[in-house]
């Protein structure tokens, strides 16, 4: 069950992905025009409507997206489905379907039904879609009916599967919205301490990959609070909206690269230098784009008490600015890109006190960070013995380093004869193999990677970055082969 959730948050990037084409569209929009919010100039007007084309659309980018992701060969067809079902649940769902269905006036539909194009009711699309891929693309149909065997009949057989589908969130859906809406609720009327709560379970979920269901309650319109959407639109509350977003910019841009600091100073001498490597890399990738994976992973599975302290200040830096309602938003992550697009749209209040706040926060998680990992001594990158190091360098030279590193980690995991699928998201390359026992970590870890999470008996992870895109392709021209 974990390992199917995992994939789903696995699929969910791929959307998410696509929200910072939004964040740039209508940060530059509002930067024009932060007053008339496209009002008084059509090329502002432009601009922010193109950026709620997709920001206002989430739930069928999630459907798509999550449809193609947990498909086994992601095929276009299956995303085709994911929409599909979408367009199913949603029509028939609807507040006039609704009250058809019901005899009664459209006023007097339950008002969950009002919310049934969402990000959880996209996300189910996809999975019903996907499973419908799986059993179904490779179907042959008797002869009179071939031109709809295979990939063509997974649409079909998608939309018979969303009818029952709605047929049963009929019925359940009003129960589960209910119970969403009193949960964001319940966290939402704690205010800066509810806030700082989301935080804290936010980082805590991020190694089971579970945080992403816990964000599409305060981030989307899953429960009516709808953070990211609502700041980016301009509608909410100045200094409320955005305040389950606001508290990650002090932590993402300052306080994880101020970790990776304390982490190198706190390295062995000989091995600094590659620690430095490692770090530089990830801290600009976390300070810049938001991107926290790199750096989150060097630590969280070698020093998890290490990784509990980072959940923690994350939680106190989300309950510090809601408190003094210092608010910033992100399309993507919290970054500085995302920071400086939010910065002048018109929820956007005191943001620069989170600049503030994340120089503050940098000299804690520095201290704090180098204190627990000397008095404790714990194994955080370049700390580890001599013995546990791999003696085989693999590290990568040469024009094509991504050939050579994807060779490297493709032989550290048993080659050919153990790897039987290979798949990424955002940083990290997920693997499954047939036997554990064959994986060579040490050799992995000779390419410099951050690290590498063991998930289960056949699945693995191995932490590259952001450019991990190019060596799992690389990996996968091997694979081929």
């Amino acid at each position: 069950m974990m390992k199917y959730l995992q994939r789903i948050g696995r699929s969910l990037m791929l959307p998410v992905a696509v929200l910072p084409a939004a964040a740039i569209l209508m940060g530059i929009g509002y930067w024009i025009d932060p007053s008339g919010w496209g009002g008084d100039s059509p090329l502002a007007a432009f601009l922010i409507k193109a950026g709620a084309s997709i920001i206002d659309n989430i739930p069928i980018l999630f459907a798509v997206g999550v449809a193609l992701g947990m498909s086994k060969e992601k095929d276009g067809s299956s995303a085709l489905s994911g929409l599909v079902a979408y367009l199913v649940v949603t029509t028939l769902l609807s507040t006039g379907s609704v009250a058809l269905l019901e005899g009664i006036k459209p006023e007097a539909v339950d008002p969950a039904f009002g919310k049934i194009g969402n990000a959880f009711v996209g996300i189910i699309s996809g999975i019903v879609a996907s499973i419908m891929y799986n059993r179904f693309s490779n179907v042959k149909l008797p002869d009179a009916l071939a031109f709809f065997s295979g990939k063509r009949l997974v649409p079909i057989m998608t939309s018979v599967a969303m009818i029952v589908v709605s047929g049963v969130l009929f019925f359940v859906w009003p129960v589960i919205f209910t119970g969403l809406v009193s949960f964001g609720k319940g966290i939402a009327e704690l205010g800066a301490v509810g806030a700082g709560l989301y935080g804290f379970f936010n980082r805590l979920l991020i190694p089971t990959g579970l945080h992403h269901a816990l964000n599409s309650v305060f981030w989307f319109d899953v429960a009516g609070i709808n953070d990211i959407g609502n700041f980016w639109s301009g509608e909410g509350e100045k200094g409320v909206t955005g305040m389950y977003q606001a508290g990650f910019f002090p932590v993402m841009m300052f306080g994880l690269p101020a970790a990776g600091l304390a982490m190198l100073h706190t390295a062995k001498t000989k091995k600094k230098k590659q620690v430095a490597s490692l770090m530089l890399a990830a801290g600009f990738a976390a300070f810049f784009t938001g991107v926290t994976e790199p750096i989150e992973f060097a630590f969280m599975f070698v020093a998890p008490a290490l990784y509990l302290v980072h959940a923690i200040l994350t939680g106190i830096s989300l309950f510090i600015a809601a408190t003094f309602h210092w608010t910033a938003g992100f399309g993507f992550s919290a970054g500085l890109v995302d920071f400086i697009l939010s910065s002048r749209l018109p929820l956007a209040n005191s943001p620069y006190m989170l600049l503030v706040q994340g120089l503050v926060f940098a000299v804690i998680y520095y201290f704090l960070f180098r204190f627990i990992i000397t008095k404790f001594n714990l194994m955080t990158p370049g700390r580890e013995e001599d013995d546990d190091e791999a003696v085989e360098s693999g590290a990568v030279t040469g024009n094509n380093k991504f050939a050579g590193m994807a060779s490297t980690i493709y032989d550290g995991l048993g080659g050919g004869a153990n790897v039987t699928s290979i798949d990424n998201c955002v940083t990290r390359l997920r693997v499954e193999v047939k036997d554990m026992k064959a994986v060579d970590q040490k050799k992995i870890k000779s390419t410099g990677v951050p690290g590498i999470n063991v998930v289960g008996p056949q699945s693995i992870q191995v932490i590259v970055g952001t450019n991990v895109q190019f060596v799992a392709d690389e990996m996968a021209k091997i694979h081929k082969k």
